[in-house]
C-alpha cells in the first residue's frame, strides 16, 4: 500500500525536538499564567465576545493579546501531527493497520471523555477542558501508536 500521506521519517524526531519543550512550556505557561510582554501585540480577530453574549460582539477587529499561548498551541499541533504521521524506518502494511486503529481509538477515546464532559463538567472547568480538547486525538494517538510499536518490536525482539 502506497502511503501518500504520510511525512518521511525524519521529521518524526524534529516533531518529538519541538513536541517536548512546546508542551512543558505550555503546561508551565497555564500553571504560572505566564505572559511576557514582549509578546504583547494588537492582533486582528475574526470575532471578539468578552464572553458576555451579548450586544457587546465585534467582527473583524484588531484586538491587544500576548501571543504567547498562540505560538505554543500552533507549535504543538505542528508538531504532534509531525510525530503521528511521519513514517515508521519500516512502514509495512502491519504498521499502516496498527497506525488505523491507533488514530480510530483516538477517536472514539477522545469522544467519550467529551462525552463525559458534557454530561458532568460546567463552566470556567467546562472550557479548559474544550481548550485541552484541540490537542488530546493526536496525543491519544501518538501515545497509543507508539505503545503498538512498542509492543510489536518487543514481541519481534523475543522471537528472534
Amino acid at each position: 500500500m502506497k502511503l501518500n500521506f504520510l511525512f518521511p521519517n525524519k521529521f518524526k524526531r524534529i516533531g518529538w525536538f519541538t513536541l517536548i519543550p512546546s508542551a512543558i512550556i505550555g503546561l508551565l505557561t497555564l500553571i504560572y499564567n505566564y505572559e511576557p510582554s514582549f509578546l504583547d501585540f494588537n492582533v486582528p480577530a475574526i470575532f471578539v465576545d468578552e464572553l458576555s453574549f451579548n450586544v457587546n460582539r465585534k467582527t473583524f477587529r484588531m484586538v491587544a493579546n500576548n501571543i504567547l499561548n498562540e505560538i505554543l498551541g500552533v507549535l504543538i499541533i505542528i508538531s504532534s501531527l509531525l510525530v503521528a504521521f511521519s513514517k515508521e524506518k519500516s512502514e509495512d502494511e502491519y504498521i499502516s493497520k496498527i497506525r488505523f486503529e491507533s488514530l480510530a481509538w483516538a477517536v472514539y477515546f477522545n469522544y467519550a471523555i467529551l462525552t463525559l464532559t458534557l454530561l458532568f463538567i460546567y463552566d470556567v472547568a467546562f472550557f479548559w477542558v474544550m481548550v485541552f480538547n484541540m490537542f488530546t486525538v493526536l496525543l491519544f494517538f501518538i501515545v497509543r501508536f507508539n505503545w503498538q510499536i512498542s509492543k510489536l518490536k518487543k514481541s519481534a525482539s523475543y522471537e528472534e
